[in-house]
């Protein structure tokens, strides 16, 4: 029997991203998420939520993009730390040592050190109750060289990305290869 757990935002699991911006005085700043996903494929477009009071809210609406840097588990204490501390009151990247980088295609940095960034322009938002809901059209995706397959994709074995276990608070890493999508259901 299942235990009913009520209206809460538990879901596993949920993607750690860090949000690129830059505010009115072309400060970067880089804030951590959970709360975002692939919702379109053509045009290819991911989405992210964010509480009208953080800092990096108002610089989206202002620059109308944002970078979202998936970071490896050997930055898991910068990627939080981009989380529990607000740009309004912190220079993110100078108190963590990791390099901003200005997008090429958008008007917001990523962080250079992350294995894989995506760039987005932001095509609609609305607002859902507390958060406001940002769709980003992706206009680019980078990943290091060196985390690529040996047919050029890029490999999650070797970006290394986690993900968090909202309501406990947790990060966990990315388990086995289990696998192929789209395949393996076919065989019974």
């Amino acid at each position: 029997m299942k235990k009913s757990f009520g209206a809460r935002t538990l879901i596993f699991p949920a993607p750690v991203w860090c949000v690129g911006s830059y505010d009115k005085n072309n400060k970067p700043n880089v804030m951590t998420i959970a709360w975002g996903g692939i919702c379109c494929s053509a045009p290819p477009c991911v989405t992210i939520s964010l509480r009208k009071a953080t800092y990096t809210y108002g610089n989206i609406m202002e620059r109308r993009a944002y970078t979202l840097s998936v970071p490896s588990e050997l930055h898991v204490k910068e990627a939080d730390y981009f989380g529990i501390v607000s740009g309004r009151d912190v220079d993110k990247f100078k108190e963590t040592g990791l390099t901003p980088t200005r997008s090429d295609l958008v008007n917001a940095p990523y962080v250079e050190e992350f294995p894989m960034v995506l760039e987005c322009k932001v095509i609609h938002h609305y607002e859902i109750g507390l958060h406001t809901h940002f769709v980003g059209e992706i206009l680019d995706v980078k990943v290091e060289g060196g985390m690529l397959t040996e047919q050029g994709e890029p490999d999650i074995e070797k970006i290394r990305p986690f993900v968090l276990s909202p309501e406990v608070r947790r990060y966990h890493g990315i388990g086995n290869f289990i696998g192929r999508a789209f395949d393996i259901g076919r065989r019974r």
